[in-house]
């Protein structure tokens, strides 16, 4: 039965894009999902509620949309792409829970809270652009004012994997995200389950945003991390003395203190070590 959706969907896909002369835009890293069992994972990992309300960003010509549309109050559906708002502002004509913007999701002119519904407490489910997948993962992230509750996000896999990375594996991304929510891989997305086929697999990652974290100065806490992933080949030691300019006794004493060994990377450290990092720096550059 799956399989005869996937084919109704790739078929309604190629419908309304044929129906409405739309081409695809490279630029707008415009990938559909035709993959019924799929579409069913994204709305089971985002474990919705009747109370919900969705931002979702690359609405496309509707698939997840109108999924997400079963299941939650409210869905501010964004979308860049002019012909496909057209698209889809008249297929949710009639849905009194589906509102759509044709916007940027990155420009400053898009603006969560002018939209009462969601203001305040909501979630996101998207299905990114690969290219704008770090900016959009660092905007509603590091911004208090705009941070959901939790994000159910499709990405490329090898983005997955960094963002979900253990120790030994970190990244600045993985660092990034894991200080802010806990992060999840969900599960992984063939490369056939879009329309057209892009050059490589995706995955459902699943960011749960933190109840609490320690008031930190975080523009300086990621300064220090930026710092340590500065040059990967090089020593974390080394990076650190260098980007903030600290002086080597000082390193040492905080190494030391924190048991870090002499050869520790940057990449070997967990979210809770930069923390015990930042706190100790903080002190000698007082």
């Amino acid at each position: 039965m799956l399989n005869n959706f996937r084919s109704m969907l790739q078929q309604e896909t190629k419908t309304a894009l044929k129906k409405y002369n739309i081409s695809l835009k490279h630029k707008f890293g415009q990938n559909f999902l035709t993959d019924a069992k799929i579409l069913d994972k994204i709305i089971k990992t985002a474990d919705l509620k009747k109370e919900d309300a969705i931002l979702e960003i690359g609405a496309g010509v509707g698939t997840l949309t109108r999924e997400l549309a079963k299941k939650v109050k409210k869905i501010i559906a964004v979308e860049i792409d002019r012909g496909l708002v057209k698209i889809l502002r008249k297929i949710f004509n009639k849905t009194d829970n589906v509102e759509i913007i044709e916007k940027n999701i990155l420009s400053s002119e898009f603006k969560v809270e002018n939209f009462k519904d969601i203001k305040n407490s909501y979630k996101i489910v998207a299905n990114l652009p690969y290219n704008i997948t770090s900016r959009f993962i660092r905007k509603f992230l590091s911004d208090e004012k705009i941070r959901p509750q939790e994000m159910v996000l499709m990405v490329q896999k090898e983005v997955a994997e960094r963002i979900t990375a253990k120790q030994g594996q970190m990244s600045l991304l993985s660092v990034s995200c894991q200080f802010y929510a806990d992060c999840e891989l969900a599960f992984f997305v063939s490369r056939k389950s879009f329309l057209p086929i892009p050059k490589v697999d995706s995955a459902v990652v699943k960011l749960k945003i933190k109840d609490c974290r320690l008031k930190i100065d975080e523009k300086y806490f990621f300064q220090i991390v930026k710092a340590g992933f500065s040059s990967r080949r090089k020593k974390l030691k080394s990076n650190l003395a260098k980007g903030l300019d600290i002086k080597k006794e000082d390193i040492d004493k905080i190494f030391i203190k924190l048991k870090f060994g002499e050869n520790i990377r940057a990449q070997e450290l967990s979210v809770e070590y930069w923390i015990g990092l930042y706190k100790n720096i903080k002190i000698i550059k007082k």
